[in-house]
């Protein structure tokens, strides 16, 4: 038996035993996100899936969007973990795939702070998950998020609605503070008709910003392809 001034230490070691053996079936029950290989967070393949296919594509009202990723497949799988199941581990390998396509529209501008503004989670979402995804994404990408805009009313669930309908939800239902006279890149997790990035720059252009583009970390395929095959029908 260990005497009573050995019993703290032998309590700490046990303590730490316990915890090594809470990671490691942790690790142990862990698939990967994108193809459920046993044993990782994200395998090699998929953390490639996720770095290879970036898209350029604008919202409804014209605003440019660069995605770092088509929202399908792997990086779909991806996003869904992260957003529904609470995956943030994820945050870090799909934050540096996000953080790649942010670096280079800021880096094109000339001179002068560009503010990082993420779109902003409505108050359900935040109490659901208990972080906003667009602000932990900029963090992990390297940046700090400006927190320019905040809901002023609650909208109806986007899945579902039809381009016009999304855009009817979103309208007005943002606004911005402290904003005026600066340069801003908006930037959201995953894109479908651009509603929302649309109304998010409508508040700011409001309170005196300049948006300049927006920055997405996946756009669906479904609007991406529209809008490549306009821009290959306007070339022609």
């Amino acid at each position: 038996m260990p005497s009573s001034a050995a019993a703290p230490a032998v309590r700490a070691i046990d303590a730490v035993r316990a915890i090594g053996a809470d990671v490691l079936a942790l690790l142990l029950a862990a698939t990967c996100a994108g193809c459920d290989a046993p044993e990782t967070l994200l395998c090699a393949s998929c953390r490639q899936r996720i770095r290879e296919r970036p898209v350029v594509t604008g919202t409804t009202a014209g605003l440019l969007v660069r995605a770092a990723m088509p929202f399908e497949s792997v990086p779909a799988r991806c996003v869904r973990r992260l957003k529904d199941e609470g995956e943030t581990r994820l945050a870090h390998p799909l934050g540096a795939a996000l953080g790649e396509v942010l670096r280079g529209v800021l880096e094109a501008r000339p001179a002068g702070e560009v503010a990082v503004v993420p779109v902003p989670s409505s108050r359900a979402a935040f109490r659901r998950r208990g972080y906003r995804v667009p602000d932990l994404l900029i963090r992990r990408a390297g940046y700090a998020p400006r927190r320019l805009l905040s809901t002023r009313r609650p909208t109806a669930d986007q899945r579902g609605l039809d381009v016009e309908s999304r855009s009817r939800n979103v309208h007005g239902s943002m606004c911005a503070k402290g904003s005026g006279g600066l340069a801003v890149v908006l930037v959201d997790d995953v894109m479908t008709t651009g509603a929302t990035l649309d109304e998010a720059a409508r508040a700011l252009r409001v309170a005196g910003a300049d948006v300049l583009s927006a920055v997405v970390l996946a756009a669906t395929p479904r609007h991406s392809e529209r809008n490549a095959y306009a821009s290959e029908t306007r070339r022609k």
